[in-house]
């Protein structure tokens, strides 16, 4: 047995380490208690960054002693020369990046950075450039790195042009590099600014065309790497339609005016601020959400005193000028009328998408074609899937409705795990589809029965919807945004799986509704309905509720304005 080296046992080589981490421990928590005491005790000296060395270069993720770094460094700037402060700062980047390469990830280290780089007279930028160039090659996907990139970028003035160049060398060596793409969505824009256009606007054509072709390059290269796919659904989306007042309603009966907008805003004294002119004289009103609550929203109304709803007047002219937007729109009640309305209409295909030049519907069309292609290659990939849908979107969503509907299922097969988003994202288009087929001038009944709708979008376009049929669907609640429907006065909802009407509140027209099969449990479920107060029929055949004795009598006292009620 002499001269056999002993090998140690399970137990044992165990038993060593845990005396190793104890020691380990020990040594942090003196060093970590060392340096909270002189902090207290305002001992801000050498030795604390001493100190605080040791146990980051270990963590650097200790957040509260890269504080103490910078309390120590803000005391020697004054207690130092140039030349001594100069290799303290110096000595203290060579430790950062000591640190980095421990955990390049560190929130605390490249926050640091930033911090001492940002008290420099002269930093060197070029370096620091060098040094994100660095660990980006390491990790492409660092987003603390990329941050910092930019973070450097923007101070050292380096031109967007470059950093786009930059981009390139990085998607040219790895199409699957997320954040190069993600950099590139923030520097057209700055290369390429619209003024007309806005943070989100549309980009040129001949640019858009061009990044275009780049993406569709990369998703052919590597079908199965997202990062391509996302970019290129941001550049379908680069042109978002115009502010503007989508509808304008006033109603004699409710003694008000509402207004839908084509996006959501605060209307108030220090956010957006709209004026009404009546008779082209201005009248000082107050603005409200149809729901009541104070937060972003696509309709806002206001009441209107009697004299401006004289009915001895020929007629009365109500303009809202949002001045924000630049934007306005009139319409007028005449004598003898109970309402009045002006709005953009609801046949205009660019509603819910931007109008395409024959440059960039050609692109498209062969870019629809060769994800087909691709798709046939690679049945279950879900990124070309999508894209084909999004592509259909964008060239004629009625034209393809019913192939995105079979493209939507089959896509659903191939990702169930994303089945309920993807059933709202069709909900969603079925929606707007039906907003584009209607045409208010004739017709305010809206017919969304047997759809196989999850969730309700775009309710700001059926401000004047007086009749709505949601029967057969899928909906689990009605949202609160249902309270942008001034005008409704038939809802149908049967066979459903509603459970709760929270979003059925201060309908001012509602006088039928049917919830027939339904999921509603208890009578109190519907409470919101208290503030309809026209309300006369409610129909709840088929809900749990029903099977409750003593249903009717309550619901009699909760809601005594409703004369037929049917259980």
């Amino acid at each position: 047995m002499h001269g056999r080296l002993k090998v140690k046992t399970s137990e044992e080589q165990a038993e060593a380490k845990r005396l190793e981490r104890e020691q380990k421990l020990k040594l942090y928590q003196s060093a970590t208690q060392t340096v909270f005491q002189k902090r207290q005790a305002g001992e801000l000296d050498e030795s604390v960054l001493e100190l605080t060395s040791q146990i980051l270069g270990a963590n650097p993720d200790f957040a509260t002693l890269w504080n103490c770094r910078r309390e120590v460094i803000q005391r020697l700037e004054a207690q130092k020369s140039p030349e001594e402060l100069a290799a303290l700062v110096k000595a203290e980047l060579g430790f950062l990046e000591s640190c980095l390469r421990v955990n390049p990830k560190s929130y605390g280290t490249w926050h640091h950075r930033c911090w001492l780089l940002g008290r420099l007279p002269e930093p060197n930028w070029t370096r620091e450039l060098e040094l994100c160039a660095r660990f980006l090659e390491v990790d492409e996907r660092n987003f603390h790195c990329w941050d910092y990139r930019r973070f450097v970028a923007a101070q050292a003035a380096v031109p967007p042009s470059e950093e786009l160049a930059f981009t390139d060398s990085l998607i040219t060596r790895n199409f699957s590099n997320y954040s190069s793409w993600h950099y590139r969505s923030c520097l057209l824009p700055q290369l390429h600014p619209q003024p007309d256009s806005g943070p989100q606007g549309r980009l040129p054509e001949d640019v858009l065309l061009k990044e275009l072709e780049l993406v569709q390059n990369a998703f052919f290269t590597d079908p199965n790497d997202q990062s391509a796919w996302f970019y290129h659904r941001w550049l379908l989306g680069r042109a978002d339609p115009q502010d503007a007042l989508r509808c304008l309603h006033v109603s004699r009966d409710e003694a008000c005016l509402t207004v839908a907008f084509s996006r959501p805003l605060l209307v108030g004294p220090r956010t957006e601020t709209l004026l009404l002119m009546v008779d082209e004289s201005p009248l000082a009103v107050e603005w409200r959400t149809p729901h009541g609550r104070n937060r972003p929203s696509h309709v806002w109304i206001c009441d209107l005193p009697t004299t401006s709803l004289n009915d001895q007047l020929p007629q009365h002219t109500f303009r809202v000028i949002w001045t924000t937007g630049d934007t306005q729109k009139e319409c007028v009640l005449l004598k003898g009328h109970q309402e009045g309305w002006c709005r953009d209409s609801a046949t205009d295909e660019q509603l819910f998408r931007c109008e395409l030049s024959v440059e960039k519907s050609t692109v498209l069309q062969s870019e629809l074609e060769s994800c087909k292609e691709l798709q046939e290659l690679e049945p279950e990939n879900k990124w070309c899937l999508l894209t084909i849908i999004l592509l259909m979107r964008a060239l004629d969503p009625l034209l393809y409705e019913k192939e995105t509907l079979q493209y939507f299922q089959t896509l659903k097969a191939v990702d169930p795990m994303r089945a309920a988003y993807l059933d709202d994202l069709r909900s969603k288009f079925l929606l707007e589809n039906s907003v584009l087929k209607m045409e208010y001038a004739e017709v305010r009944v809206l017919q969304l029965a047997h759809k196989d709708l999850t969730v309700l979008c775009h309710l700001e376009q059926l401000l004047l919807v007086t009749h709505l049929d949601l029967s057969n669907n899928r909906l689990q609640a009605l949202p609160p945004a249902l309270a942008a429907l001034r005008c409704l006065e038939v809802l149908q909802v049967n066979d459903n799986a509603i459970e709760s009407l929270d979003g059925v509140t201060n309908l001012p027209r509602l006088q039928e509704l049917v919830l027939c099969n339904n999921r509603l449990q208890q009578p109190g479920a519907l409470r919101p309905l208290a503030s309809c107060p026209k309300l006369v029929l409610l129909n709840l055949q088929g809900n749990p509720l029903c099977q409750i004795v003593g249903t009717l009598e309550h619901l009699a006292e909760l809601l005594p304005s409703v004369s037929s009620i049917l259980t």
